[in-house]
C-alpha cells in the first residue's frame, strides 16, 4: 500500500443512524479520543447516515457538524434499511480507508486501531469477528446457525460470526462502488469481492442506551436477504425435490398399473392415503413456488432501477483533501443530486 507523499491520509468512520439520540454524542466522544491516538498519521472524518430519524437524532447530529467540520450529516428522504444506509455512508467516505461502526457502541471504538494495524499491514479488508454478545442465548445461537448455514449455501467462503464493524481500503470501495444490487448484504458482498481480508476477534458489549432497532422479522429479512443474494442452493433444492417427487410418482403409477393389469389386485379406496398425497403435492408446490417468488421479486426490483437512497438534508462542511490524495469516482446521481445510486456514470 502506497503512501502518498507525506500527508496525513483520511480515514473515514461511518456511521448509520437511526432514533440515536442518546448514542450520538457518546459515540464521537469516544471514536474521536480513539483517533486522536494516531492524529499524528491520520486524518478521520465522521460520515452519519440517517436513516429518517423520528426522534431529535438529526438535531444532535446538526449540533455536532457546527461543533466540527469532521462530522458530516445526510439524512434520508425515508427509512431505507440499515444495509442501504452503510452502502450510503461507504459511497460518500472520502477516506484512503473507511471503518463502519454501529453507534449504540456495542462494537468498541479502540479496536480501530487493531483495523488500521492489520490495513498498514496489508490488509484491504479489516473485520471484527464477534466471539462473545451480550443477548439471550436463543437468539445467539440462531445468529450462529445462519452465519454457518450462509457459509454453506453460498458458492464463496462467508466469515462466520461477522457483523459490519470492518475497516475497508479505498481499492475495495471502488469496486464496490460499482456493484449494481437494489438489495445490498455487504458482508457477504464484501467477502465475495476478495482482496487480502483478516479478521479480528472481540466481544460485543451490551446496549447501555435505548433500544435495539432491528426486531425479529428485521432479522429475518436480513438473513433471507443474505441467502437469496449468495446462493442459488434453494432454486436448485427446489428443482432436485421436484425431480425426485415426480420420479416416485411414476414408480407409484406403474406399481399400480402393474398390480391392477397383471395380478388383477383389487384395492380398496385409499381416501386417506389420496388426502395425504394431495396434500403434500400442494405443500411442496406452496413451499417452491414461494421460493422461485423471491427470486422473481428481487429480479422485478432490480430492472425498476430505483435509487438506492435519497439524501434528503445534507450538512457537509468537509474541506478539500490534500495534494495527493486518492481520487475519488463521481457517484451517479438518477434525477436529482440528492439521489444515490451505485454505478458509475
Amino acid at each position: 500500500m502506497s503512501d502518498a507523499g507525506s500527508r496525513r491520509r483520511l480515514i473515514s468512520i461511518v456511521v448509520p443512524v437511526y432514533n440515536e439520540e442518546r448514542n450520538v454524542a457518546p459515540l464521537y466522544e469516544a471514536v474521536t479520543a480513539v483517533m486522536r491516538r494516531i492524529a499524528d498519521r491520520y486524518d478521520h472524518e465522521l460520515v452519519f447516515t440517517d436513516n429518517r430519524s423520528t426522534d431529535g437524532t438529526f438535531d444532535e447530529l446538526v449540533k455536532l457538524a457546527a461543533r466540527d467540520e469532521r462530522v458530516r450529516v445526510f439524512r434520508f428522504s425515508r427509512n431505507f434499511g440499515f444495509q442501504r444506509s452503510i452502502y450510503t455512508g461507504y459511497m460518500k467516505a472520502r477516506g484512503d480507508a473507511a471503518v463502519q461502526i454501529d453507534c449504540d457502541l456495542q462494537d468498541p471504538p479502540e479496536l480501530i486501531l487493531d483495523f488500521v494495524k492489520e490495513w498498514e499491514a496489508g490488509a484491504q479488508v479489516v473485520y471484527g469477528i464477534r466471539r462473545s454478545r451480550k443477548e439471550g442465548y436463543r437468539i445467539t445461537l440462531l445468529r450462529r446457525v445462519f452465519y454457518r448455514l450462509i457459509d454453506f449455501l453460498s458458492e464463496d467462503h462467508l466469515p462466520h460470526d461477522a457483523g459490519d464493524f470492518r475497516l475497508v481500503d479505498r481499492r475495495v470501495l471502488e469496486v464496490l462502488r460499482q456493484v449494481d444490487d437494489t438489495k445490498p448484504y455487504l458482508r457477504g458482498m464484501l467477502a465475495t469481492l476478495g482482496f487480502k481480508q483478516t479478521g479480528i476477534a472481540y466481544d460485543r458489549a451490551a446496549r447501555e442506551r435505548g433500544e435495539s432497532k432491528f426486531r425479529m422479522r428485521d432479522l429475518v429479512g436480513l438473513a433471507l436477504d443474505g441467502i437469496l443474494s449468495h446462493s442459488t442452493v434453494p432454486l436448485r433444492v427446489a428443482t432436485y425435490t421436484g425431480l425426485v417427487v415426480s420420479a416416485l410418482t411414476l414408480l407409484a403409477i406403474a406399481g399400480y398399473a402393474v398390480g391392477r393389469v397383471v395380478y388383477g389386485a383389487d384395492w380398496p379406496a385409499g381416501f386417506a392415503t389420496t388426502t395425504l398425497l394431495i396434500l403434500l403435492s400442494l405443500s411442496i408446490n406452496a413451499l417452491f413456488l414461494g421460493i422461485i417468488g423471491e427470486y422473481v421479486g428481487r429480479i422485478y426490483q432490480q430492472v425498476r432501477r430505483r435509487p438506492l437512497t435519497i439524501i434528503d438534508q445534507s450538512v457537509d462542511r468537509a474541506p478539500p483533501r490534500e495534494a495527493g490524495a486518492a481520487p475519488q469516482a463521481e457517484i451517479r446521481y438518477s434525477r436529482t443530486s440528492s439521489t444515490v445510486n451505485p454505478l458509475l456514470e
